[in-house]
């Protein structure tokens, strides 16, 4: 089992052929607006409505333990990613850090996170899109609105949006997150919106009481209920920094532009996320908007204001797509890295002139649409977080071994109280993981199980290190 263990020396992680080496063409300014445009999407404007059925008002506590979390993994991803400014994100730290088995697993959980989290916004984005349309007078027949589970037989809109990104990947990367840039402060823009006309409508008896649904994620009526199942799901509008981190080899500035890329989008998305919450619930009993595939302009339509609830069903339309741009963009480079690693053929490394690795850009797009056209949103979102779980245990292991093995060794970011951030990413992620239904466990597992197959078929045996024996 030594394939297993086997390791990249950390000082030639970045030793990469230039043919196959990606271009360096982002700023800080591209990587905030691509973890913005990550993080801040279908977690929000849709899944708000998920996580108060799941825990009432204690939503807003679900966010918070979700972001602890999430800002524990960011602090490890920054260190990690300042010390291996290449692309890969917890692929490649794994790989260097605990050895090729681990990489794999953990890359293999990455395909799944990028790809089903693409699919989950793309139902989002349909969601809204349909209900603009109607707004407007064009109604959309239910065949082609949604999928088998809700009466439909494909969700139309959500695989027209996943072509559509694909098609701005293939553009370029430079050209799309200039694109990204700006449909991020559209974004923004609307959220801010609904948080001053929601409130001035704040009731504090909305949020009593504050926790129907108790603490711990446990069963009522055949539901997932409770503050950790709603923080289960929630976790789902958080991640999104790490696909800044798989952006490290793109990035002009690496020591600077990824600090401020991966810490800045956390920290403004922590905060518009408390006060979005904080306004819809106070705003409205949240029985009366949990159910709604859109409950922000839910809340703003019934508030009397439905000129701006369009408008925020507008934006929604035309800036969700950044989040499936951006989740995209990361899979894409999992998928680049691990062929050109030999995990994977590495036929499927191969840049175009605009130096976009088109074959995994348009294969990941075909399988984004199969899952969108046909899946509900809770499951896809449900599924896409435990890949992530995974991931950033990884990190959070991953920071702990070094600062123990190499604990010296030039970092341009530290990541403060390495213990304890560290330990809150590894220990929240694994509570937040058990607080998944037992269904996603389980398909999680099986995908793995299936990963674990291919990587003992082809993986242990082509990989670079196999090959060139020059692991350490």
């Amino acid at each position: 089992m030594s394939f297993f263990t086997r390791r990249k020396s950390i000082e030639t992680v970045a030793a990469v052929n230039e043919a196959q080496r990606l271009h360096r063409t982002l700023g800080w300014g591209h990587l905030v607006a691509l973890g913005v445009g990550a993080i801040v999407g279908t977690g929000i404007y849709t899944l708000i409505g998920v996580g108060a059925e799941r825990a009432g008002p204690a939503v807003l506590l679900a966010f918070i333990v979700a972001g602890l979390v999430c800002v524990c993994a960011a602090l490890a991803y920054a260190e990690l990613a300042t010390l291996m400014p290449v692309s890969g994100s917890a692929y490649t730290y794994s790989y260097a850090v605990i050895g090729e088995g681990v990489a794999w697993v953990i890359g293999w959980s990455l395909v799944l996170e990028y790809s089903v989290v693409c699919a989950a916004v793309a139902v989002g984005w349909s969601g809204y899109a349909v209900g603009f349309l109607q707004a407007a007078g064009i109604d959309v027949p239910l065949a082609l609105a949604a999928g088998p589970h809700a009466g439909g037989v494909i969700n139309l809109p959500a695989v027209l949006i996943v072509a559509g990104v694909a098609g701005m990947l293939l553009v370029g990367t430079r050209e799309s997150a200039s694109a990204n840039a700006f449909l991020v402060v559209l974004k923004l823009g609307a959220l801010a919106a609904f948080i001053l006309l929601a409130l001035p409508a704040f009731e504090a008896g909305n949020f009593k009481p504050f926790m129907p649904y108790g603490f711990a994620a446990h069963e009522v009526d055949g539901q997932v209920r409770g503050v950790m199942a709603a923080a289960a799901i929630i976790f789902f509008a958080f991640y999104g920094f790490d696909a800044v981190s798989t952006a490290a080899e793109e990035a002009r500035n690496p020591g600077r532009d990824l600090i401020i890329g991966i810490v800045g989008s956390m920290i403004v998305c922590t905060i518009v996320y408390i006060l979005v919450a904080t306004a819809a619930v106070g705003a409205m009993p949240f029985l009366q908007f949990s159910q709604s595939g859109e409950p922000l302009a839910h809340v703003l339509r019934t508030l009397g204001h439905p000129g701006v609830a369009t408008l925020i069903g507008a934006v929604a339309v035309i800036a969700l797509p950044t989040v499936i741009l951006a989740f995209m963009f990361g899979q894409s480079r999992i998928f680049f890295v691990m062929a050109r690693d030999k995990m994977l053929p590495e036929r499927l490394g191969r840049l175009n002139r605009r130096g976009t690795p088109v074959a995994v850009t348009i294969g990941t797009a075909i399988v984004v649409s199969a899952i969108a056209g046909f899946f509900p949103l809770s499951e896809i979102a449900e599924l896409a977080n435990a890949g992530t779980l995974a991931a950033f245990v990884a990190v959070g292991f991953c920071l702990i071994i070094l600062r123990v093995r190499r604990p010296d060794m030039p970092r341009v970011f530290r990541a403060p109280m390495p213990w304890a951030v560290g330990l809150v990413a590894i220990f929240g992620c694994i509570y937040l993981f058990i607080s998944l239904p037992a269904i996603t466990q389980s398909r999680f597992l099986l995908w793995n199980l299936i990963g674990l197959a291919v990587y003992l078929a082809y993986g242990a045996r082509k990989s670079r290190l196999a090959t060139a024996g020059d692991s350490k």
